[in-house]
């Protein structure tokens, strides 16, 4: 019997040192390899990790089931993962780790697809890189969408130049969209902040279709826009990039990075732009682009410690411009005059602590804003100004393995917003604080992401936000993704439609504004495939949104008035999009797109087809790179149908009613050049040459009754070229 304990004991041995793998963790030096010490090494799906000796040395046990990611982090390097399976218990790994500075070099050289959908994200999530917004000048955020067919960006009016984005047919204003993770870009910011944040400050976007997490807040309606900054341990050294076009627009932006020690590292990101030129191309004595100017300014700094993580920041900006007629000067107001001064300074901080215990972390996100706006139409007169408080509270845990995670939290925000326009005025002050809670399950194929939140709202009591995400492999190459959910915001009708000040109408509002609510459901396909051994892939989506209750604009309800309504279980928008990618070639892409939107909402009794939204768009962008990588050729072919007009009066007194835009081109293409350091870019948009003729109605009686600056479905400007240059120093 003794000798049966003792085999049992020795096979017991063996197998628990077979399960056991060894390795060491080196860096590239200039000239030779050397180790990395307290480079911490984990298993993905068991609770099991180590760090690395003062010889790079570390040895970890195997979990029972198999196969598991090893990933191997350190302070300063890019990380990397090894799939490890039973076979690899004889195995010695060397890993080299590449330090952070080289990141750009190496994803250059890869060609990581720089637009994608995330295949290991359980929620739809587009993610646009840094080398898809190299395709156009991308001065602004307004402009780093023209090579993308999920986002419609429009001008609003045909005199001040501010422009909303739309997604899924519906306004700007259900789309949340974060700055990392931080509310942006809502209250008074929502008409003109997309041309605050440059383009050359953002690394990435990621555009998330549905509701999204509960984590990130209340507000998402129909998606979710996060912008990844550059960040201050991985920003270039110094940046530089100048820009100039047709019509006397010039931008210049300067970006300087420094790793101040290990731990420490700070980012300056800094912008102006100025806008001199008197363009009236139509003749009707109205300027197509505003003057003006816009300056802007950001400084981050970061701490990466071994037990806490932080980041703070801040970010300020003023924006002047001025439109109207040609006559219409800031010094000698002659005329029909736009004004709008924009002035805006936040603060941020970020802190994540983490335990002993792996995947356990606690983070509080800070956000505290400033806002002020004033400005005219003519003799409409706005003036508004926001103040903002923000904290999120996130525990990050696991359940046994790390195929379960969980996320509770709390949330507060706090606000105070003034908005007065003519004989309108509205003063609101809100306290929201809201808790929540996020259950993941990954598994082999099938991954989900439950969770709920429940926000007091001071003024109209609370409000249950369930959400859930589901994604399933339907093959290796075929993934599945459902989504359903909740969300509501509270609206800001003044500055939410600041435009419709260009035009002689009345503004009839409710007296009491109730929160808009609704309800999201999507699915989606994502497939790869290969064709003549090219790789490509297809994506299908379809989304459902219905509204509970929308506080709806409509411009029907009388010719010289503008009416806002609440309007209850009345209004919905309907998806679809199909998208096609294909690489025919190396460093030759294609991506084809079609898109078909229903939104619609009760008018006078009837259900009508939202004004200005286009119900079909077809997309074309093709993008190819030389060999020697050192010319880059992009261009976008987007056709928008045709969408519903409001009803107008005209100058004759006929009343013009079920008017359509026509079906219209758009076409867009930039060449870069690369040499060492420096980047020469020439580009052209509208090279068809499109405009909408008589933007403005009866443009010669400014102030009259039949003055509408509002009636926008196209291009107003012609044809335009740009020139630019970029300059990177690595670090």
């Amino acid at each position: 019997m003794k000798y049966y304990l003792l085999g049992f004991l020795l096979i017991w041995m063996t197998s628990k040192t077979n399960a056991q793998i060894k390795g060491v963790v080196l860096r590239q030096d200039s000239t030779k390899t050397s180790p990395i010490e307290n480079a911490k090494i984990r298993l993905s799906h068991s609770n099991q990790g180590v760090f690395s000796n003062k010889d790079g040395r570390f040895e970890i046990i195997l979990p029972k089931y198999l196969p598991d990611t090893l990933i191997i982090s350190a302070m300063g390097y890019l990380s990397d993962s090894i799939v490890v399976t039973k076979n690899d218990r004889f195995v010695a790994f060397t890993i080299l780790l590449i330090p952070v500075s080289t990141k750009t070099e190496i994803v250059y050289q890869l060609r990581k697809n720089s637009h994608q959908i995330s295949k290991m994200k359980t929620l739809h999530v587009e993610e646009i890189g840094s080398g898809e917004l190299r395709k156009a000048a991308c001065c602004n955020l307004s402009e780093s969408f023209e090579t993308n067919a999920s986002v419609d960006v429009n001008i609003t009016d045909a005199v001040s130049g501010a422009k909303k984005i739309q997604l899924m047919g519906l306004d700007g204003v259900y789309t949340q969209i974060q700055l990392e993770n931080i509310p942006y870009l809502r209250g008074l910011e929502s008409s003109f902040g997309l041309q605050s944040i440059p383009g050359t400050w953002i690394e990435s976007i990621q555009i998330t279709k549905g509701t999204g997490n509960v984590v990130n807040g209340y507000e998402s309606m129909a998606g979710l826009v996060n912008l990844e900054m550059k960040k201050p341990n991985e920003m270039e050294k110094f940046y530089f990039n100048a820009y100039q076009n047709r019509f006397g627009r010039s931008e210049m932006n300067v970006n300087a990075g420094t790793k101040i020690n290990q731990k420490w590292s700070t980012g300056i990101l800094g912008h102006a732009s100025s806008m001199f030129g008197n363009i009236d191309h139509n003749m009707d004595g109205f300027r197509e682009i505003p003057m003006g100017d816009n300056f802007a300014l950001m400084n981050r700094w970061a701490f990466q410690g071994k037990k806490m993580e932080a980041q703070f920041g801040f970010n300020v900006y003023q924006d002047r411009k001025t439109g109207g007629q040609t006559t219409y000067f800031r010094e000698h107001p002659n005329g029909y005059g736009v004004v709008m001064n924009s002035r805006h300074a936040d603060v941020y901080a970020k802190t994540g602590f983490f335990s002993k215990k792996p995947m356990r972390s606690f983070g509080v996100v800070y956000n505290l804003k400033y806002q002020s706006m004033n400005g005219a139409f003519g003799i409409r007169d706005f003036q508004g100004e926001e103040k903002r408080a923000y904290v999120n509270a996130i525990y990050d845990d696991i359940l046994g393995t790390s195929d379960h995670k969980i996320k509770v939290g709390a949330s507060f925000v706090g606000l105070q917003i003034r908005q007065n326009v003519q004989s309108l005025e509205q003063l609101r002050t809100e306290i929201v604080p809201g808790i929540f809670a996020e259950y993941t399950f990954t598994g082999a194929r099938l991954s989900a992401v439950m969770g709920a939140r429940y926000d007091q709202h001071l003024t109209y009591g609370g409000q249950f936000s369930p959400r859930i995400h589901a994604k399933y492999a339907l093959t290796q190459r075929a993934d599945l993704r459902i989504t359903a959910g909740k969300g509501w915001r509270v609206p800001n009708y003044m500055i939410d439609n600041i435009s419709l000040l260009a035009n002689s109408k009345t503004w009839i509002a409710p007296a009491e504004i109730k929160p808009e609510i609704s309800w999201n459901a999507g699915v989606s396909i994502v497939k790869d495939f290969t064709i003549l051994e090219k790789n490509g892939n297809i994506s299908m989506d379809l989304y459902h949104t219905l509204f509970q209750n929308q506080l709806i604009v409509d411009r029907d309800a009388a010719l010289d008035a503008i009416v806002f309504q609440n309007l209850a279980h009345s209004s919905y928008s309907n998806s679809f999009q199909v998208e096609w990618s294909y690489s025919p070639r190396k460093n030759f892409d294609i991506r084809l797109a079609y898109k078909h939107l229903d939104v619609k909402a009760l008018y006078d009794g009837e259900m009508r087809q939202q004004v200005m939204i286009p119900k079909n768009r077809g997309f074309v962008n093709l993008a190819y790179r030389t060999r020697n990588k050192r010319w880059e050729f992009d261009g976008t072919c987007t056709v928008y149908g045709s969408s519903r007009l409001p009803v107008i009066l005209q100058v004759s007194g006929v009343e013009q009613h079920n008017e359509q835009s026509p079906m219209y081109p758009m076409v867009n293409s930039q060449i870069t050049h690369i040499y060492k350091k420096w980047n020469f870019y020439l580009g052209g948009e509208n090279l068809t040459n499109f405009k909408q003729v008589n933007p403005i109605v009866d443009a010669q009686n400014p102030f009259g009754s039949s003055f509408d600056a509002n009636r926008v479905w196209g291009p107003i400007m012609g044809w335009n070229v740009y020139a630019g240059v970029r300059y990177a120093l690595k670090g």
